[in-house]
């Protein structure tokens, strides 16, 4: 098995009890952007001090970025962020289950704008594991009874700031395999470490400026719940390193495909934690989408 598959697996698996604690943040202590926020704020200190000690242990001298890395990362980086406040706006839509639909394009997007802006082209077989994950999305998006005619449940702003969303999310994922590409180091984590510093650092500028202009105060109250933001931070870092390491060592395409098995975490967590019932629909969607992550699994 290829390192990358393990490590996108684990960063799927991180990013899922991050979601959780914003979730408890945002309904508990925070806003929507406060709990955006305390990711990048507590994890950016503790990835700049993460990659110092592996600095100062390996030898190694800081590495010097070109206008490429600058221009892929902050692109990756804001990226992010917009893609972020486009999801949170569509769960506020009536149809929403339609927009999260389109907000999962991002991984043939991703194909795509791995192939335009970096050359990177995808193999057939990789192409159809994709494909098969996708059909899974689509079942497991929709919702139970069909929601209503296929216009309505296509053409509203729900499905535009998903399918918004997917775009943005991609160049993202483009941006971030860029810039560490663009180091041409051997040192494959300090590649991926180096860019995510650089990256959580200019996120956390970004909102903090946000933050102090449109929600004043909001940056005092994620300071000051720093027990459960710090939790948030951590496991965004362990997250986001995961996600670096793999956007490094494989294209950026199959670990997103990949990383749809956080769909299959959710649904674990459902019926495991939450005794909730599944239907036979969604036991199909889950498996077409087990099928799609062992075919890539194979297949690369």
């Amino acid at each position: 098995m290829e390192l990358w598959i393990p490590i996108t697996i684990a960063a799927a698996f991180a990013q899922n009890l991050r979601f959780m604690l914003q979730k408890h943040l945002k309904a508990t202590r925070l806003s929507t952007a406060g709990a955006t926020f305390s990711r990048f704020v507590y994890s950016a200190p503790l990835v700049a001090a993460m990659v110092a000690a592996y600095l100062g242990a390996t030898g190694q001298a800081l590495p010097v970025p070109g206008a490429r890395f600058w221009a892929f990362a902050l692109t990756g980086g804001l990226a992010q962020i917009l893609a972020t406040l486009c999801v949170v706006a569509l769960f506020s839509e009536r149809n929403f289950a339609v927009g999260i639909t389109f907000k999962k394009t991002e991984v043939l997007q991703t194909a795509l704008l791995g192939l335009v802006v970096l050359g990177e082209g995808i193999s057939t077989p990789g192409l159809m594991a994709i494909l098969v994950g996708f059909a899974g999305v689509v079942l497991l998006s929709d919702p139970p009874g069909g929601g209503g005619a296929w216009h309505r449940r296509i053409l509203n702003r729900g499905a535009g700031l998903g399918l918004l969303s997917g775009v943005l999310f991609a160049v993202s994922a483009t941006g971030y395999r860029g810039a560490s590409l663009s180091l041409g180091l051997d040192d494959v984590f300090l590649r991926a470490a180096f860019t995510l510093a650089v990256v959580t650092a200019s996120q956390s500028v970004a909102m903090a400026l946000w933050l102090g202009w449109r929600e004043p105060g909001e940056i005092a109250r994620v300071l000051a719940n720093w027990r459960v933001a710090g939790l948030v931070g951590i496991t965004s870092m362990i997250g986001s390193l995961g996600w670096f390491l793999a956007f490094t060592l494989q294209k950026a395409a199959y670990v997103k495909a990949l990383g749809q098995i956080e769909l299959l975490f959710s649904f674990a967590a459902t019926v495991f934690v939450f005794r909730e019932k599944t239907s036979a629909r969604e036991l199909v969607a889950m498996g077409l989408l087990s099928a799609s992550i062992l075919g890539l699994i194979l297949v690369l």
